[in-house]
C-alpha cells in the first residue's frame, strides 16, 4: 500500500513538473513573439525618423496611429471595416451552406459526381481575379458583384474538399447501417456528416480567408467603400498611410475570424 502511494505521488509530482514546463514554454514563446513585434515597430519608427527609409512611402507606426485616430474620429474607419466584414461573412455563409448541400447531392448521386467532377476541377483551378471584370459587366459595380466574387474564390475548392471527406468515410460503418435496415438518408445523417464534421470545420477555416481575399478583389474593382476600396483609392492619390493601415486591419480581421473558427472547432472536439 505504501509503495503504491509513493509511486502515485512520484507520478503526480512528475506530471506537475511537466505541466509547469509546458506553461513556462508557452510563456516564453509569447514573450519572444511580443519582443519581436515591439522591436520591429521600434526599428520601423527609428529608420523612418532618421530618413533611412522614405516615410512618405513606408510611413511609420506614429503616422499610422495618427491616421487611425483621425479616421476613428470621423467615423469612416468603422464604415469601411463594417462593409468589408459584412461582405466577407455573407460570402462565407453562402459558400459553406452551398458547398455542404452540393457535396451531399454529389455523394447521393455518384453518377452525377463523376459527370461534374472534371468541371469542378477546372473551375477551381481558374484564376478567380479573371472573373471579376466579367462579373461587373453582368451584375454591375455593386455589393452583389463583390459577394459573388468572394463566393467564386472559395466555393469550388470547398465543394471538392467536403465531397472528398464524404466519400472517404469508413465503408464498414455504412455497411453496418444498411445491415440494420437503415436507408441512405440514415447513412448520411448518422455516419457521413458526423464523421466529416472535423473536415468541414477545417474547410471553413480555409474558406474564411479565401472569402476575405475575394471581397478585396471585388472591392478593388467595384466598390465605393470597404478596406479594398481604401487600398486602391489610397494608392491612386498617394495616401500610403491609408493603404498600409488597411492592410494591417485586414491582417487583424483575418486573424480574428480564423481564431473564432478555431475556437468553434475546439468546442466541437471537446
Amino acid at each position: 500500500m505504501s509503495a503504491t502511494k509513493t509511486r502515485n505521488e512520484t507520478i503526480s509530482a512528475s506530471h506537475a513538473a511537466f505541466l509547469r514546463k509546458q506553461k513556462l514554454d508557452k510563456l516564453q514563446i509569447r514573450l519572444f513573439q511580443w519582443m519581436i513585434f515591439v522591436l520591429f515597430l521600434v526599428a520601423w519608427e527609428v529608420t523612418a525618423d532618421l530618413h533611412i527609409i522614405n516615410s512618405f512611402i513606408f510611413c511609420s507606426p506614429s503616422i499610422l496611429a495618427s491616421c487611425f485616430l483621425e479616421m476613428l474620429e470621423n467615423g469612416s474607419l468603422f464604415q469601411h471595416i463594417g462593409i468589408t466584414m459584412l461582405e466577407t461573412l455573407a460570402g462565407f455563409t453562402i459558400v459553406i451552406i452551398g458547398s455542404i448541400l452540393i457535396a451531399i447531392l454529389l455523394w447521393w448521386n455518384p453518377k452525377l459526381s463523376r459527370i461534374l467532377e472534371p468541371y469542378m476541377v477546372v473551375l477551381n483551378s481558374l484564376p478567380k481575379s479573371a472573373l471579376a471584370p466579367i462579373l461587373i459587366v453582368w451584375l454591375g459595380a455593386n455589393y452583389k458583384t463583390i459577394i459573388v466574387c468572394a463566393i467564386s474564390v472559395a466555393v469550388f475548392g470547398s465543394i471538392l474538399n467536403i465531397y472528398t471527406g464524404f466519400v472517404t468515410v469508413e465503408a464498414d460503418k455504412l455497411k453496418l447501417i444498411k445491415t440494420l435496415g437503415g436507408s441512405r438518408l440514415d447513412c448520411l445523417r448518422l455516419v457521413v456528416i458526423p464523421a466529416s464534421m472535423e473536415n468541414i470545420l477545417s474547410v471553413m477555416k480555409v474558406n474564411i480567408g479565401l472569402c476575405l481575399v475575394g471581397v478585396i478583389i471585388g472591392e478593388f474593382l467595384a466598390a465605393r467603400s470597404g478596406l479594398g476600396y481604401l487600398i486602391i483609392y489610397g494608392s491612386q492619390v498617394f495616401k500610403m498611410d491609408w493603404v498600409l493601415l488597411s492592410i494591417i486591419l485586414l491582417c487583424i480581421i483575418a486573424m480574428l475570424l480564423y481564431t473564432g473558427l478555431q475556437r468553434i472547432e475546439r468546442m466541437w472536439k471537446y
